[in-house]
């Protein structure tokens, strides 16, 4: 075992290289890249943003465009640290997960009620697998908007939930002056557990349960989810930017800017997370709140890349993450793997329009997006590790140009494409 562990160790961890060392035209990348990221700008997709490609183990291109805000005053930088949305199911909840499994704690084709024992005297949910539920496969409704139960009628904030300042029973922070009740979780537990499941078992996206895998985390391992987190895959990896709540630790790194939220925060949110329901869970949780830079981003997905090796260090068994990264329902039309995004089905045969991502990326590739514009992929078969970060929320989540030109699949094409003869 330590042989293969070891075996690895000089080429998993990343490197800086130019294109050409690994037989790309750097030419025909960074004049596509400029114009492509040129074009969403130009067209307010995003502000700013910055691209991270990793191939053969070496980071061969980073580079920031534009500004935070639209105001152009501070021009993105490398070492930023941005909302990950999203990209926080597949780099917070995940490794947690897929480590519990790995360690027998959990079962994939056990009933999730064995582990989170609410669900064990619900009729619609008793039966449902970790499986299921991780595939997005269970039927589970997409989405609960807690936020709605912390207003009154007439749009003002219930005080017995939200507190302006930090007291006792109210210390899980949403933002400055908003303390959220810290007992606040359980309804939003009792709620989730109550929801509506289709009976129909069919592909259908669900981030509810990502939200009660922290506090399942704590229940099995005996820490805080972010200290599990940071003891077990942050740390090592060298991700030191890696983590919740990043207001709180002193960076000198930027923080990347999101909404300017006219709801519940009423200003431009920075350094606390951008997701409500995140937010009401005091920023920690498995759906959204991770933020990260580029290149701390890059570790983990390398590490998932190698199947679980980064640095001359084994995080999981090749085993485990070839199963986590594995297509799981194809049958039912669904291109999830287990918590990871997979391409679409027949994606090779898709125009770039109608693809996801890329049409040139490998079937064994994984990764996943974030509602803040953020998006992470890693190609086993290419050896290729994409990274795309951007606050398309700013100034407010109707910017669709992200997704009007397809900028994020665009530019991760151009990597496949710039092979030299």
């Amino acid at each position: 075992m330590l042989l293969s562990v070891f075996s690895v160790s000089a080429q998993d961890k990343l490197t800086y290289a130019n294109p050409s060392d690994v037989g790309l035209d750097s030419t025909y990348i960074y004049h596509n890249v400029d114009s492509i990221m040129t074009l969403g700008i130009q067209n307010r997709a995003f502000p700013g943003a910055q691209v991270l490609v990793a191939k053969d183990s070496k980071i061969i291109f980073h580079k920031a465009y534009g500004f935070q805000t639209y105001d152009s005053v501070q021009q993105v930088g490398l070492n930023d640290i941005y909302d990950l949305a999203s990209v926080t199911k597949i780099t917070a909840a995940l490794p947690a997960i897929m480590k519990l499994v790995d360690e027998g704690k959990l079962g994939l084709d056990k009933p999730f009620s064995d582990y989170w024992k609410p669900w064990k005297h619900v009729k619609n949910k008793k039966d449902l697998t970790l499986r299921e539920i991780l595939a997005h496969q269970a039927g589970l409704q997409p989405y609960i908007v807690f936020l709605s139960k912390v207003f009154k009628k007439n749009g003002e904030i219930k005080k017995r939930f939200v507190k302006r300042k930090a007291k006792r029973g109210y210390t899980n922070q949403a933002y400055n002056g908003l303390f959220i009740k810290n007992r606040f979780n359980r309804k939003m537990y009792r709620i989730a557990n109550r929801s509506k499941v289709s009976a129909i078992k069919k592909y259908k996206y669900s981030g509810l349960t990502f939200l009660m895998y922290p506090e399942l985390v704590k229940q099995i391992t005996g820490k805080p989810f972010d200290t599990y987190l940071q003891e077990t895959f942050y740390k090592p990896l060298g991700a030191s930017t890696m983590g919740f709540l990043p207001k709180t630790k002193n960076f000198t790194n930027s923080i990347i800017p999101t909404e300017v939220d006219s709801l519940f925060r009423k200003e431009l949110t920075r350094g606390w997370v951008h997701d409500e329901n995140a937010a009401l869970l005091g920023g920690i949780s498995g759906n959204a709140g991770l933020f990260a830079t580029a290149t701390d981003l890059a570790k983990i997905m390398q590490m998932y890349m190698n199947y679980g090796v980064y640095d001359g260090k084994r995080y999981f068994s090749e085993a485990t993450v070839k199963e986590f990264t594995k297509i799981q329902y194809p049958e039912n039309d669904n291109r999830r793997g287990l918590g990871f995004d997979k391409p679409s089905i027949g994606n090779d045969t898709l125009a770039l329009k109608d693809a996801y991502p890329a049409p040139e990326v490998s079937a064994e590739s994984f990764g996943h997006s974030g509602f803040t514009g953020t998006f992470i992929w890693a190609d086993p078969k290419e050896k290729l590790v994409y990274i795309f970060l951007s606050n398309r929320v700013n100034p407010t989540r109707k910017s669709r140009g992200i997704y009007t030109y397809n900028i994020r699949s665009a530019i991760q094409e151009v990597f496949y494409k710039a092979k030299k003869e």
